[in-house]
């Protein structure tokens, strides 16, 4: 395999998981007595980039397919998210009715409905139809496809180039960087602005994430590569804020190199000095993550047997990308977690993929009265705990297993 940015040989093996059925390829009954296909999860690193990154074992198109069920306004904590996102940017850079927002991999128009309250002409972008589906209910116009040169250069001649090109949790789902770089490139009006937010490399490794590791998602980004990267295709990074979402994220800022218009914040060289001190561009910072990995794996089986051994019930919530990487690297099956609690309508019913634990709706805790909740999505644990405060009514408690395994509150 080369690299998909540098095209040098990759040798340096980040971390091998095995094998894993896609994360978000969920199942029906009547499927569960059919072949389920797994996929070789191993990662990567560029020692001359340092690019982090998996092989397209499975197609990007094969991914988001009409049975992608991932749909962002399920989470109270994102839309609150990007409220505050389109809130700042319209005060900050004075978008208005005659401005044009568009959004790669809008979902379900999560973000833009909330540019559209403001008046502000939005268009999206999303691959996958079911969510593209609800985003029209919104009144939001979406385009079914993948971004790329291709659509870029189809909007540009259409006069749909935009002041404000958003992508959020996209970059790192694409397989082919530059054909993506070189359409926002495109897509962008001379004095236009990029913003993306994608997790940060520097958190994955420094906080054993590896369970946000899964086939669509091909690149795990340091700002240093991402900087590369935009730059190789006349793009600038500006600013850059540090974010908490999806356990430490980044936001980017971006402009043509050609638009002198925007001055450089100090938070570019700042991030890049943190990621040099933190040792990001030497291949000995990415050694060692295997045996963190292990060591999760191994205390949450022991947690999880040792309930079973004990008469104690567990279930989970959230049947999140995340936890089916966790779940099937571990090795769990329903005979150590009951089932899933999921909010989306669209996955109750179902089951996970690998592990065939079955999604349902909140009741089921409700009535099972599970000793322990292991929370999947441990990116928005207040949430949920908040949500299920109740179970400590009979001495429920919540778990997390990433970074390492936690236990929140007293049994009464």
């Amino acid at each position: 395999m080369n690299c998909r940015f540098c095209g040098k040989t990759l040798t340096h093996e980040f971390i091998d998981l095995v094998n894993a059925p896609p994360s978000n390829a969920f199942l029906t009954k009547d499927q569960l007595n059919e072949p389920e296909v797994f996929y070789p999860l191993k990662l990567f690193v560029c020692d001359s980039c340092f690019l982090v990154q998996i092989d397209e074992y499975k197609k990007s198109n094969d991914i988001f397919d009409s049975g992608y069920l991932y749909f962002s306004s399920f989470s109270s904590t994102w839309l609150a998210h990007a409220k505050q996102y389109t809130d700042m940017m319209i005060e900050k850079f004075e978008y208005d009715q005659n401005s044009r927002i568009i959004e790669i991999a809008s979902n379900d128009a999560y973000l833009l409905q909330y540019f559209k309250e403001r008046g502000i002409p939005s268009l999206g972008i999303e691959p996958a139809e079911g969510p593209a589906v609800e985003a029209r209910k919104k009144g939001i116009e979406t385009i079914v496809d993948f971004f790329g040169g291709r659509l870029a250069k189809s909007l540009a001649d259409q006069g749909k180039k935009a002041d404000l090109l958003i992508g959020n949790n996209v970059l790192a789902h694409v397989p082919n960087l530059h054909d993506f770089v070189t359409g926002l490139k495109i897509a962008l009006k001379p004095s236009g602005i990029i913003t993306m937010e994608f997790p940060h490399l520097m958190q994955l490794v420094e906080n054993c994430q590896f369970d946000t590791i899964y086939h669509e998602h091909f690149s795990y980004l340091s700002f240093m590569t991402v900087r590369s990267i935009f730059n190789h295709h006349g793009l600038e990074l500006f600013d850059v804020e540090e974010l908490p979402t999806h356990g430490g994220s980044l936001r980017i800022f971006a402009k043509h190199a050609e638009d002198i218009t925007r001055v450089i914040s100090g938070n570019v060289n700042a991030l890049l000095e943190k990621e040099m001190s933190r040792g990001l561009n030497a291949i000995a910072y990415y050694r060692g993550f295997q045996k963190k990995t292990d060591q999760i794996k191994y205390d949450l089986l022991q947690f999880l047997i040792e309930q079973k051994e004990n008469g104690r019930k567990v279930a989970a919530y959230g049947a999140a990308a995340k936890g089916n990487t966790l779940l099937n690297y571990c090795g769990v099956k329903k005979d150590l977690i009951a089932f899933v609690v999921d909010a989306s309508p669209y996955k109750q019913g179902k089951y996970l993929p690998g592990s065939h634990i079955p999604v349902v709706n909140e009741e089921a805790i409700k009535n099972y009265k599970p000793d322990y909740v292991l929370i999947l999505p441990w990116n928005i644990k207040e949430e949920i705990m908040n949500q299920l405060g109740y179970i400590r009514e009979w001495g429920g408690r919540f778990v997390t297993a990433v970074p390492s395994l936690t236990v929140y509150g007293e049994r009464s």
